[in-house]
């Protein structure tokens, strides 16, 4: 088997069509590059308290229902993933099992997805960077200068070998679950205030209590970037095994440590308990009060400090991803083949990173002087838009999936490749159409200003199909090309 796929393109310069460090991550590097884009410390401080004063205490059930969902979705993903290995991801999936107009109108989704949400995680971290280090060591610094350190920190590691921020993240992301095991552990030990519940996992209040769609609105959200195991493909220590065994991983993880930590909670304060401070004014501490109180006032500030760590290590893993996206349509010339360059050294996709540097902090700098909150703003209002695009890029690919097998399962079981993936898909779809219809849950906002933020989505997934027709209608060549570099089978040849 190649490490390289083979681009029946038309050639270009090498210096200007690159290739990825092939067989430098292995599954534990691909799995912390993963979980750290969820960033499970601020989806359990942030998404806990916010699900359950909006849909109630069936919140650990709901995460338990998302990940069974995208592990249907990721049983036929992965399969998929050993006939088309291109850290396109989605664009190859799409294009393969869709058609090549419906590949590059997801792809132009899930790039303006991944940048997005990459740019909203600098005003979280500028957010709370300021919130941390003014209130615990007294460095009085605007949110603007903790964003932009974080942009520099991040351009730099994107420059490097990518093992060295696998590295990194695989630090940070061991802390941050670390302390929320030790405060599950705490709290199952002490115990809490009324009896253990298994309430949150009643099928009543996952699906039928009021308000239970903003539980898969949170939900799902909680998963971004999982897909992220088929972007590092090319990188990866034979991906025939390495990226089916860590997406697995990744989502199972991740579930079973949301619906267990969630459900922690309801132990800490009571299932009545819970509820209560969630709805209350100060709903947004609980997870610290839950350390102060479970720990010691030590276990507070060490969270706090985590949350910054870990909105680091979420941005980190999205920088990585946007950049090998831009990287794979720069490569495909369907965007400015610089795009498509890799260090000579390092083979890191240097170019893209750069580019998506740039856009970080032009977009930081845009919030700061048009005096933007960096939280209810310029973080939220981009995270929601970004969420939304994701989800339905996910939908398109689970829809995909079934449509590359229907024909040839490829000496897979039905189950794998056409029953499962296709249960998965009406999941993503069903929560799409949640995020869509309850989006002023994610935004905090009312009118029409939501539709606004959801209107991308749809308008370059048309753009996208409407490139793609007029690229076939006048330059039929180039566009027979396009996604043909993408099939494994043919790079053997």
């Amino acid at each position: 088997m190649s490490e390289r796929t083979i681009n029946t393109a038309e050639p270009a310069p090498p210096t200007r069509r690159g290739a990825l460090a092939a067989g430098r991550l292995g599954v534990g590097d691909v799995v912390f590059f993963v979980v750290s884009a969820a960033a499970p410390l601020t989806v359990v401080a942030s998404a806990a308290p916010t699900s359950m004063r909006m849909g109630g205490i069936g919140a650990a059930g709901a995460m338990l229902v998302c990940a069974v969902v995208l592990i249907l979705f990721a049983l036929g993903f992965t399969a998929m993933s050993t006939h088309v290995r291109n850290t396109g991801a989605f664009y190859a999936y799409v294009s393969r099992g869709l058609g090549k107009p419906a590949g590059l109108g997801v792809s132009f989704v899930t790039i303006f997805a991944y940048a997005i949400l990459t740019v909203c995680f600098y005003g979280f971290i500028g957010f709370f960077g300021e919130l941390t280090f003014g209130g615990l060591f007294g460095i009085q610094l605007p949110w603007v200068v903790w964003s932009l350190i974080a942009a520099a920190i991040v351009a730099l590691l994107g420059y490097r070998k990518i093992d060295v921020g696998a590295k990194v993240l695989g630090v940070l992301l061991t802390a941050e679950v670390a302390i929320l095991l030790v405060l599950s552990v705490a709290v199952l030990v002490q115990g809490g205030p009324e009896p253990w519940s298994a309430a949150p996992f009643d099928p009543k209040e996952i699906f039928f209590a009021a308000g239970a769609g903003s539980l898969f609105v949170v939900g799902f959200g909680a998963y971004l970037g999982f897909e992220g195991t088929a972007i590092y493909a090319e990188e990866a220590k034979n991906p025939r095994r390495t990226v089916p065994i860590a997406t697995y991983l990744a989502i199972g993880f991740l579930g079973v440590f949301y619906a267990f930590t969630f459900w922690m909670l309801t132990v800490a304060f009571g299932a009545d308990g819970v509820i209560g401070i969630a709805r209350g004014d100060a709903f947004e501490t609980m997870v610290f009060a839950a350390g102060a109180e479970y720990l010691g006032d030590w276990a507070a500030v060490v969270m706090q400090v985590l949350i910054v760590t870990s909105f680091f290590a979420c941005l980190l893993a999205f920088h990585n991803a946007s950049s090998r996206y831009l990287y794979s349509l720069g490569r495909e010339r369907l965007l400015p083949a610089a795009l498509g360059r890799t260090h000579p050294k390092t083979k890191a996709p240097y170019v893209a990173s750069g580019v998506m540097s740039v856009i970080a902090v032009a977009a930081i700098l845009v919030a700061f002087l048009l005096g933007a909150d960096p939280f209810l703003q310029f973080a939220i209002w981009t995270y929601a838009t970004g969420v939304a695009g994701l989800v339905f890029a996910q939908a398109v690919a689970a829809v995909a999936v079934v449509g590359f097998f229907a024909k040839d399962r490829r000496g897979h079981s039905v189950w794998r490749v056409l029953v499962a993936p296709a249960i998965g898909a009406a999941g993503l779809i069903t929560g799409f159409l949640l995020i869509a219809f309850n989006f002023e849950i994610v935004t905090t906002m009312t009118g029409p200003i939501n539709w606004v933020l959801l209107a991308p989505t749809p308008l370059l997934f048309i753009v996208g199909i409407v490139i793609a027709m007029i690229i076939r209608r006048r330059d039929p060549a180039r566009y027979a090309a396009l996604a043909e570099n993408l099939d494994d089978e043919r790079a053997e040849a």
